[in-house]
């Protein structure tokens, strides 16, 4: 019996080995390495140099240091450490944390604005049918597909036309152009795998339409509009081309800045602020993600 078992596993060791090779799904294991090398390289590189203590040539290791953000939050001393040696890398603490204020303000801001117009306009797109319905939708992906170049220009023409006095309101204003049709866009999706049935059911158990929204509708699109939120906040957070030409001169917001500083020189703090800046994004994607499974 031994035998047997032995000659059926050099049997099947045998047609193992004679099978071809699958080629294609190499190749895809390939590309795919590939494809994340090429997206998070180039992060790594920024997180390590971040940590650089050349503060002349940023490529040549010279040492690890925390004092690119200890400058960035105005910990280090300025006279007497070497990272700074004989040149203020920053121009200034404050106006780092101003930008940084800025930003924020226009992210909150922008982000509850722009989740109330896009799940609105969702929700009345997907429950109501009236003339120009399929136009509306045009509308709405309209921004998405728009370039940023040519939105920030419509958008400077506009407020100087008619008088608006650029500052943190007409980046707002800005930002709200075209961060609700990507809140309409999640919120669309999410609504076109719900169940009709449940709102049907609370009608005829005597629930008026105001509480079947509140206990019904708004509970089941809940991931989609948190999704969508955090997706407004980031790209707010992060834009840089349509706030450049909206921006007032009290107004500077982080990538203005950190753009500003790039014209200037490509300088040690630029990579600690970025790397700051790829932490908060992974804690606003994972804080996404854990309501989306409590959920």
């Amino acid at each position: 019996m031994t035998g047997l078992r032995r000659r059926e596993a050099e049997t099947t060791a045998r047609i193992r080995s004679r099978r071809p090779v699958n080629w294609s799904w190499r190749g895809l294991t390939l590309y795919s390495m590939m494809f994340f090398v090429f997206i998070y390289a180039p992060l790594l590189v920024i997180v390590v140099y971040s940590f650089n203590a050349n503060p002349v040539n940023m490529m040549i290791w010279s040492g690890f240091t925390f004092d690119w953000y200890r400058t960035i939050f105005g910990i280090a001393d300025v006279h007497s450490s070497v990272v700074i040696s004989d040149v203020v890398y920053i121009d200034s603490t404050e106006e780092l944390v101003n930008a940084l204020g800025n930003s924020i303000i226009v992210a909150f801001t922008t982000t509850a604005i722009s989740t109330v117009i896009g799940t609105a306009t969702a929700l009345a797109l997907a429950r109501y049918r009236f003339r120009l319905r399929g136009f509306y939708q045009m509308l709405m992906f309209m921004p998405m597909i728009m370039p940023d170049i040519v939105l920030g220009i419509g958008l400077l023409i506009f407020f100087v036309t008619t008088g608006f006095k650029l500052g943190l309101v007409t980046i707002i204003i800005g930002h709200c152009t075209f961060l609700g049709s990507y809140v309409f866009i999640v919120v669309q999706a999410r609504l076109a795998g719900m169940d009709r049935s449940l709102e049907e059911a609370s009608g005829d158990l005597g629930a008026n339409e105001w509480v079947t929204m509140r206990r019904v509708v708004l509970p089941q699109l809940a991931p989609g509009i948190i999704g969508g939120a955090l997706l407004a906040f980031i790209i707010s957070m992060d834009d840089l081309v349509i706030t450049y030409f909206i921006a007032g001169v009290d107004s500077t917001t982080l990538p203005v800045f950190i753009f500003g500083m790039l014209r200037r020189g490509v300088k040690p703090e630029i990579n600690a602020i970025a790397t700051l800046l790829v932490l908060f994004s992974l804690a606003v994607a994972a804080i996404g993600l854990y309501l989306r499974r409590r959920r």
